[in-house]
């Protein structure tokens, strides 16, 4: 197995693969970008083609290689992201007797939902049971070639018959119950989540069937009108896309998606012949699904219902959009309620409006002048409190600037009265966001991250053996190091030295490294990279000033020592005395 995860390792690059995720820039022999999997604004991901790994120096701290980052991006398993990218390298992998558990149990999930939706699809398309279900289909136009694509099922009227279905093919109601299809009664029983309900599979992007919403057929029940599969190790709301799978080779073609409320408005534009179109569930757009399209397109049209909650979850989803780099655009239909009504009303009316979105800012101001339509300094005050904390978001000062323009123009006022709004603003999100915070400098903090940029630099530099020679003897020693994992490293590494003295090589290096040093040692070789603050200094003077750290811990040991210790190391105290004075000089020279 290790063989062919080397193997798979050494044919996808790196940096060419992530690339296909990230935005990546060259940072010398490194690349870096804004770390995609937590909110930064400052590029702290750094990647590494000659170590092919990754790491974030920011809030999360994540690392590792090639399948460690499709694990996370796309949260599945290690037998999963292997699988993946064994099929990309064109690796054919063994088989493989023990998988991780937590595949496993993914692999048991997808097989029950999947044996469900044939179920409720059989139900709907073979069965007098799916009448009442397919007469419904019919009013709302969808045809049965479409029912078949997006595998449309009937979940009948009946309390336990997916139940029995599944406990047959030998599933537990334990199982059932994780995966969300059955839920549990007062009495401790379980029946059927689903009943009496037009069923919607909901699946990933590779088109695993992932959970299930359910709809009712008529309106004005006491029912609720949808009822959905619950958190699951597979379901999760906020990541998931209806249609995606479909949709996403369309999405890169057009390079744009149309972002829709609800499977009804994706289905009904599909069967037109719009397939770059994706729906949310409900009214909210999240960041993990702003993260999702953009692994396919930077340019979204919303097509949200143009109520409350519609608009509301548009403004929600501007912050999110700015801080990915998202060009938003907003669809809104004066000849109908929503895009599902739309297509099937006028379908000519309704692609040409979609052609055209106008930019989310312009929506926004529309929205605001609409709502307060009086020329007067109340509801100008009002649009102003509307819109600006929006503007003041923009990332792009061309793009900034010409809605100050339009807004003062709007609203009848000068620029620089808007700009100063906009000030505000910014000052009061600022604020909210530092007031808990108590800023310091910590010394004991410099000193830490000064030894990791110095033995950075060491690993980065195009010689290390002479920059070895250059800062330990003259300036420093392994002891100076304070954190016992990098004086195990620098040990190793004199020790590489005597064994291959003529040519130093990283990955043989790291080869000879035990284990537990690997991770450690990979977090300190991408470092410098991110670290700024240091970049205008000579890498003499930081180990100086690492050497200054040293010498005065040392010195603050002895002198916390007991009086009678103390005596018998005066001469140390001395050496250590005279020691630091000379590094002082030495740096005040520089």
């Amino acid at each position: 197995m290790e063989n062919q995860i080397n193997e798979i390792k050494s044919k996808i690059d790196i940096v060419e693969f992530l690339g296909n995720f990230i935005s990546l820039k060259k940072a010398g022999r490194n690349f870096k970008s804004v770390c995609p999997f937590h909110q930064e604004k400052t590029p702290s991901f750094v990647v590494s083609p000659e170590r092919q790994i990754w790491h974030c120096f920011g809030a999360c701290q994540e690392g590792g290689d090639i399948i460690r980052f499709l694990m996370k991006w796309e949260n599945i398993t290690f037998y999963e992201a292997l699988r993946e990218l064994a099929e990309k390298a064109g690796v054919p992998l063994a088989r493989v007797s023990v998988q991780d558990a937590s595949w496993k149990r993914k692999e048991r999930l997808m097989r029950m939902n999947l044996l469900a939706a044939d179920f409720f699809h059989y139900i709907l398309m073979k069965t007098p049971f799916g009448k009442t279900c397919r007469e419904y289909l019919k009013t709302r136009e969808i045809h049965d070639k479409i029912a078949k694509t997006f595998q449309l099922g009937y979940a009948p009227q009946s309390w336990d018959s997916l139940l029995k279905f599944l406990v047959k093919k030998k599933f537990t109601s334990s199982e059932l119950l994780e995966a969300g299809l059955v839920t549990r009664g007062e009495k401790g029983g379980v029946y059927d989540r689903f009943r009496g309900r037009l069923m919607f599979p909901l699946k990933d992007v590779r088109g695993n069937i992932v959970g299930f919403s359910g709809r009712v057929l008529t309106s004005g029940s006491d029912a609720a009108k949808y009822v959905n599969s619950p958190e699951t190790l597979l379901y999760h709301k906020r990541e998931t896309l209806y249609g995606m799978h479909l949709a996403k080779e369309a999405i890169r073609r057009e390079k744009n998606v149309i972002l829709v409320e609800g499977e009804f408005d994706m289905i009904s534009p599909f069967q037109h012949g719009i397939e770059n179109i994706v729906a949310i569930k409900g009214s909210a757009v999240t960041r993990e699904q702003f993260m999702l399209i953009k692994r396919y397109t930077a340019s979204i049209t919303l097509a949200l219902d143009a109520d409350t909650a519609g608009i509301e979850a548009m403004k929600r989803g501007i912050e999110e959009s700015e801080e990915l780099d998202l060009e938003v655009g907003v669809v809104s239909f004066d000849f109908a309620k929503d895009p599902d009504e739309a297509v099937r009303k006028d379908e000519q009316k309704f692609k040409k409006a979609i052609s055209k979105p106008i930019p989310i800012y312009d929506f926004l101001i529309d929205v605001a002048a609409k709502q307060y339509p009086m020329d007067d300094p109340f509801h100008k005050k009002k649009i102003g409190d509307e819109v600006i904390p929006f503007i003041a978001r923009i990332r792009n000062p061309i793009v900034q600037s010409y809605y100050v323009k339009k807004l003062s123009h709007l609203l009848d006022v000068s620029e620089s009265s808007v700009e100063k709004l906009m000030r505000q603003s910014k000052f009061r999100k600022v604020k909210e966001r530092i007031s808990p915070i108590i800023l310091k400098t910590d010394s004991k903090q410099r000193e830490l991250v000064l030894q990791t940029y110095v033995l950075s630099m060491l690993f980065q530099s195009n010689d290390p053996y002479t920059q070895m020679g250059k800062l330990f003897g003259p300036i420093l020693s392994i002891s100076d190091f304070s954190i016992v994992s990098y004086q195990k490293i620098l040990e190793a590494f004199n020790a590489f030295q005597k064994k291959f003295p003529k040519k130093y090589d990283t990955n043989s290096f790291v080869a000879t490294l035990p284990s537990e040093l690997k991770s450690t040692f990979d977090e300190i070789y991408l470092f410098a990279a991110n670290e700024q603050e240091f970049e205008s200094e000579h890498i003499e003077k930081l180990a100086l000033e690492l050497r200054r750290f040293s010498l005065k811990r040392a010195l603050q040991e002895i002198l916390s020592c007991e009086d009678q210790k103390k005596g018998d190391m005066q001469d140390k105290l001395l050496e250590l005395s005279d020691a630091l004075k000379k590094v002082e000089k030495n740096l005040n020279s520089l």
